[in-house]
């Protein structure tokens, strides 16, 4: 919708509404990762690298699997384009890449990956609330055409940077997802002054970002490839495929650490005892 911030006048220079939120949405997720680590008993300054790292982590992991479900090895010179790099990849690559780092890091550092995990599962929901306001701004990752009130028409200019459809009202995915995933991230909040393990936020992050994804790709237009053919054999997207897998995935991890912490002794689920799947005392989670 305004894809440019800010133009500069008499020079060819523009500020991207994208770049500048995205950028937001990752100040705005490392300052709540740290903020709820800290609260959690980790220390601060370990935090705040294996934050730092694990972005990075996430960036490099969604221009991967770009790479994999968009055709730009078919002319490997767009590869040094101005398109490819200020597009912010695939989420799903950045979220595998993110969690390989963190696990890794975690070891590296000797902190327990579950309750880091956990401090930072609601960073990830408010980055993605705030990125996908960037993604509006920009035009990408639109949805179908929309008969409602609420369908929304994006700009020339925004169909000249990303090639979303001009004179026809699209479904807002965008700010679905955007609205869907504060939700997630004011419920990870909550849970995590109610949790009756460790484990139990980043669990129910995956769950309810999956079942959210899930949905919201029915009104997903934007061409987003069709890896190994999944689309073609199933009907569904890779990211419908992968949303299935690490929902159900999380689920079945719940229900398990779930009925471990009853086992463990005491009624873990009334909050009178929370075994940590890392051995560790857990500490107050209020934030």
């Amino acid at each position: 919708m305004f894809p440019e911030l800010v133009r500069i006048p008499g020079l060819d220079i523009s500020i991207p509404t994208y770049g500048v939120l995205l950028a937001l949405s990752f100040v705005t997720s490392l300052f709540v990762a740290v903020r709820l680590a800290a609260n959690d008993g980790l220390d601060r300054d370990r935090a705040y690298d294996l934050a730092l790292y694990t972005i990075g982590a996430s960036l490099i992991g969604s221009k991967l699997l770009m790479l994999v479900t968009e055709p730009w090895l078919a002319d490997p010179s767009r590869l040094l384009s101005k398109e490819f790099w200020s597009s912010g990849g695939v989420y799903f690559g950045g979220f595998l890449g993110a969690f390989t780092a963190s696990i890794a890091l975690a070891r590296l550092y000797k902190m327990p990956w579950w309750r880091v995990a956990d401090a930072f599962a609601p960073s990830i929901a408010i980055g993605q609330a705030i990125g996908r306001l960037g993604c509006f701004a920009a035009g990408c990752c639109w949805g179908v055409e929309c008969s409602y009130p609420w369908g929304v028409e994006f700009t020339a200019a925004a169909h000249a940077n990303t090639g979303v459809p001009v004179g026809v009202h699209l479904h807002p995915v965008q700010l679905y997802e955007s609205v869907l995933t504060l939700g997630i991230f004011l419920a990870l909040i909550w849970l995590r002054r109610h949790r009756a393990f460790t484990g139990q936020v980043v669990l129910a992050y995956l769950v309810l970002y999956s079942a959210v994804r899930f949905t919201l790709e029915f009104w997903r237009d934007d061409p987003r490839g069709d890896v190994l053919g999944i689309t073609t054999a199933t009907g569904l997207s890779t990211s419908q495929v992968i949303s299935l897998a690490v929902g159900l995935g999380g689920l079945a991890l719940m229900v398990w650490f779930w009925r471990r912490a009853r086992g463990a002794g005491g009624d873990a689920l009334s909050g009178d005892r929370e075994p940590d799947l890392d051995h560790q005392p857990e500490t107050s989670a209020a934030s």
